[in-house]
């Protein structure tokens, strides 16, 4: 029997027992991404503190999202991001004010852990809470209960919490700006997000998706992708990750004026632009492949081999157009060769 190579797409408007988000819709094509969905998947339903790390836009929020989705609670979901709070109201908004407490609390009102009561509570960026709300956060989730500014009752409350961060948390607690108690308390459950670049099978359906997805707000006729413009999708870096992969899209389908969209419709920052075929720059590429495989052997990752060579077929197969002619032609092996290549890692049928 053959894998199902067809990428999962997870849509807000899917049932239950489908993978869903609330917001936008995630796409797993790369088994890279597949193996973070599985293992968010077997904690899903437990109340486990997760952090996820990871540079901004990769889409921490959205797996956040699948998480209390898959966890079945049924409070509501309430994301907090701690990079914007101002210190002179942050606890009230965290755990609620009495009126009167302070000049312009006119009202009783719930903080961010009332509101999050049977839910989850997402806190984005963690790693830039106040040194102080960072103390009387560890102290919520160890006695789960919050007491009011201005009041003297506790109130209990039961809520999940995913926080995610771009920054190296170990480094802020060497640094003294981040605690370390949190930290462990925070870590025990800590998955890395990977940039969108370490997941490249990811790219063209998230780019297919956005298509669709602009196309049909702007009422226009969606528009295709020509084979120049595919790789030079998957040839760019994409330093804004999902995130910025959107916003090229978006504009494209803004700009275009014909049906189909070229490379020069992509609007790529200036400072990073696509690695053009045949360019000065394939010394680089091969000094940052050189770099990567360097971090890689230094996080001791398992199954390296298997994993690289899974990958090169998988991107020379998407370059090659899905033909073993041309994907035998990129590698630099004979059509037999690719064939048990293809089977090897489930892109071919075995009586194919």
């Amino acid at each position: 029997m053959t894998r199902d190579t067809r990428p999962l797409l997870v849509h807000p408007q899917a049932q239950s027992n489908v993978l869903s988000v609330r917001a936008k819709a995630l796409v797993f094509a790369d088994p890279v991404s597949q193996h973070l969905l599985l293992q968010l998947q077997q904690i899903a339903r437990s109340d486990a503190t997760v952090l996820l790390i990871g540079d901004t836009g990769t889409g921490k929020e959205l797996l956040a999202h699948h998480l209390h989705r898959e966890s079945f609670r049924k409070g509501q979901f309430v994301a907090v991001n701690c990079g914007a709070l101002t210190s002179s109201l942050a606890e009230a908004e965290f755990f609620g004010h009495q009126a009167g407490s302070f000049t312009g609390a006119t009202e009783t009102r719930a903080g961010w852990f009332e509101e999050a009561d049977g839910g989850t509570l997402f806190l984005d960026e963690i790693g830039d809470l106040p040194l102080p709300l960072q103390g009387k956060l560890l102290r919520v989730l160890q006695e789960r209960e919050v007491v009011r500014v201005g009041s003297r009752k506790s109130i209990a409350v039961d809520f999940r919490l995913v926080a995610a961060t771009n920054l190296n948390l170990e480094r802020a607690v060497a640094a003294g700006t981040f605690r370390r108690d949190l930290y462990y308390r925070l870590s025990v459950m800590a998955f890395n997000v990977p940039l969108l670049r370490e997941r490249p099978a990811d790219i063209m359906p998230l780019a297919e998706h956005f298509l669709g997805l602009y196309s049909r707000r702007l009422n226009v006729q969606q528009p295709r992708l020509d084979h120049s413009t595919e790789l030079a999708l998957l040839r760019y870096p994409w330093p804004g990750n999902i995130r910025e992969l959107e916003n090229v899209i978006h504009a494209a389908v803004l700009t275009a004026e014909q049906a189909t969209i070229r490379p020069e419709d992509l609007r790529f920052p200036a400072l990073a632009d696509p690695i053009a075929p045949g360019s000065s720059t394939t010394d680089d590429v091969w000094g940052d492949l050189t770099r990567v495989l360097d971090r890689l052997f230094e996080s001791r990752a398992p199954h390296l081999y298997d994993k690289l060579e899974e990958l090169t077929v998988r991107r020379a197969f998407v370059h090659g157009g899905s033909n073993q002619v041309k994907t035998a032609s990129l590698l630099g092996v004979s059509r037999n060769v690719v064939r048990t290549l293809l089977r090897r890692v489930g892109l071919l049928g075995g009586d194919a």
